[in-house]
């Protein structure tokens, strides 16, 4: 199934006499309803687990006395209606495990770290070297992935994160050509990537092996966090956040740029930059989890990517998310709004230039520059990379021609739902302005305009019809067949007209 990391927001309907509580939510991605009901104690008990955040969430207080009073029912609907609003629009707590769980139950019901724990069992039985130190629970942001700190047998003192995950909704390579791509990764060679110790797959999900970091990912030193402490306690409510020099900004932004170009050429899709998919070693930036497009994952900036058409090649979506990780490397967090056209006072002039380029409205609607383009400008283009690593990857044609067709299955499965995304915005739009009380005050003017204006050409005919029957002299009236006779004048308007039914039937 289909996830869009970002829902939109819910609609509460009525209150029934058990303050049960009906919520309809609507999927962007899907443009589906769903509809919940929760009590206001399943609200609370959602809201405890979310306090790990560090977010002061709006959730109505309790009431003990006089919690059935309509009055007080109403008004708390609208609190739990701005709730909803607020956890679903929030681009972290959306996408969270216990949110998706709590708006749909059904089609979240699995538990996918027992799941894990028996694919992660089995591998370990056909290669008994490895040994699990302990889980690492909730670091990342996927619901469907999980992390596990191991060690090798053979190697007692290093330590070594293993992920696993299920297949996405955008893997379009067959079982052979992903497997056959998973076995390359660890021959990839590039000073800017961190290198895949071990990767395989089975029947609908993926194994992948790399050495653990101590000091964490890029949005851990910007955040000044613990890199095994949970996603949302890291990073939906950071208190220490701190933008990086400009030095670091141009260094770091050099190094993605050229590594994003790499794979470009190679015609490996990416698509999943973000701060917390880059490490850092020795002022070096390397990217992480680039198996993600083979597997059919959806980019952590998905929900923003399908409200621009223009954004709709892998590609495009790199530049996007550099954009983002440009912005939060400057400002040490992340925007508020996308698109973003007033920046906030930036510490450094020169990085303006390139994020406008890429985050402002004209961007995403009329076009962003490409890697090469953004390699040329003043902010990158002088920066001195020292590092001598030879960058390789054997790709063989055969593999390039299906990593091809499925990366243009994936850009045209992206493109179907902008599509679907813009005429649901369009259709909101016209409902919103149809419904809206300057609308209606106008529909009414223009009905009382009409109503006059054919009253006013009724009477018009009328009077037309009787002066040609009254002023035609010897000549006699023209009749109707089989008419009757006229009804007396006592029938006749105030304005002395004769209803025109009277004169023919």
């Amino acid at each position: 199934m289909a996830f869009m990391e970002k829902p939109s927001a819910g609609k509460l309907l009525p209150l029934d006499d058990t303050v049960r509580l009906t919520a309809a939510i609507e999927a962007s991605q899907t443009l589906q309803s769903h509809t919940i009901i929760r009590r206001y104690s399943d609200f609370d008990m959602l809201n405890n687990s979310l306090l790990i955040s560090g977010i002061v969430l709006p959730l109505p207080p309790k009431k003990l006395l006089g919690n059935m009073d309509r009055e007080f029912i109403a008004e708390r609907q609208k609190g739990l209606q701005a709730y909803l609003n607020f956890i679903t629009q929030h681009h972290v707590l959306s996408g969270c495990e216990m949110v998706k769980k709590f708006l749909d139950t059904n089609n979240y019901s699995a538990n996918y770290t027992e799941i894990a724990l028996q694919q992660v069992s089995m591998f370990f039985r056909s290669d008994p070297k490895w040994e699990v130190v302990e889980p690492l629970k909730d670091i990342g942001w996927r619901m469907r992935k999980r992390y596990f700190l191991i060690k090798n047998r053979e190697q007692l003192k290093e330590r070594q994160v293993l992920s696993w995950v299920d297949w996405g909704p955008d893997k379009f390579l067959s079982d052979k050509d992903l497997q056959a791509a998973m076995k390359l990764l660890p021959s990839l060679s590039n000073p800017y990537v961190y290198p895949v110790t071990f990767a395989t797959t089975s029947e609908s999900s993926a194994l992948v092996i790399r050495m653990f970091n101590e000091k964490g990912t890029l949005r851990d030193h910007i955040c000044k966090v613990k890199p095994k402490e949970p996603f949302l306690k890291k990073y939906c409510n950071p208190k220490k956040i701190q933008g990086l020099e400009l030095q670091q900004i141009r260094t770091y932004g050099r190094q993605i740029l050229e590594v994003l170009k790499f794979l470009h050429d190679k015609g490996f899709p990416y698509g999943h930059l973000h701060a917390s998919n880059v490490l850092v070693e020795d002022n070096t930036c390397k990217l992480l989890d680039i198996e993600n497009s083979l597997l059919g994952l959806p980019s952590y900036y998905r929900p923003y990517v399908t409200q621009f058409r223009k954004i709709n090649t892998t590609e495009a979506i790199d530049v996007y998310s550099f954009g983002h990780l440009l912005y939060e490397m400057t400002y040490g967090r992340p925007p508020d709004a996308i698109p973003v056209d007033q920046l906030p006072s930036a510490p450094f002039t020169s990085v303006v230039p390139v994020l406008q380029s890429i985050l402002s409205t004209e961007a995403c609607k009329a076009g962003m520059p490409t890697i090469s383009q953004l390699l040329q400008t003043p902010l990158f283009s002088d920066v001195l990379l020292f590092n001598s690593e030879k960058a390789q990857f054997k790709i063989s044609t055969k593999l390039k021609d299906a990593l091809k067709t499925a990366k243009e299955s994936l850009e045209k499965r992206l493109q179907e739902e902008q599509r679907m995304v813009y005429q649901h915005r369009r259709l909101i739009r016209a409902q919103s302005h149809h419904g809206s009380e300057e609308e209606k005050k106008k529909r009414k003017i223009l009905a009382r305009k009409k109503s006059r204006q054919s009253a006013y050409e009724n009477e018009e005919d009328v009077s037309i019809k009787y002066n040609n029957n009254s002023g035609s002299g010897a000549s006699s009236p023209p009749t109707c067949p089989s008419s009757p006779t006229p009804p007396p004048t006592s029938g006749m308007f105030p304005s002395g007209h004769v209803h025109p039914t009277w004169l023919c039937h």
